[in-house]
């Protein structure tokens, strides 16, 4: 069964532990005391608590995607045709490729709050600490 330090939920789900702490005092997310008195969060626990907080759509539209990404945009770089744009959601990096009239269009600019929507047939799926080679582990 995979558990989680506090300061690991907290990192997970993008807050402070000082978040996960209260959540935990006030019944609202799960946790066991180990051997050692710590706090550790179940992680099917964690992975519910993290679903019910996914927040919905921003806009009143509808959409398939439902992969979206709220955050500060912290760079732009603009050619005569296209467009970079790179966005910082919570501790995530995204970086779009667009047309340069598109991202004038939006309004693109350092500073300015914008969402990410991704839909993806192509997603790769990683465990930190599991290197893998080609079929080999």
């Amino acid at each position: 069964m995979t558990t989680f330090r506090i300061s690991e939920a907290a990192a997970l789900l993008g807050v402070s532990s000082d978040t996960v702490r209260r959540w935990v005092d006030t019944g609202r997310l799960r946790a066991e005391r180990d051997e050692h008195g710590h706090r550790r969060v179940d992680g099917a626990d964690l992975a519910a608590f993290a679903r019910s907080q996914v927040g919905q759509s921003d806009g009143g539209g509808r959409s398939s995607a439902r992969n979206r990404f709220r955050g500060i945009v912290t760079e732009v770089i603009r050619d005569a045709v296209m467009a970079q744009v790179e966005i910082a959601a919570g501790p995530f990096r995204v970086v779009s490729l667009m047309s340069r009239q598109a991202a004038d269009e939006l309004g693109l600019e350092v500073g300015v709050v914008a969402v990410a929507v991704i839909k993806s047939t192509n997603v790769v799926v990683e465990i930190p600490g599991h290197e893998r080679v080609a079929g080999h582990l």
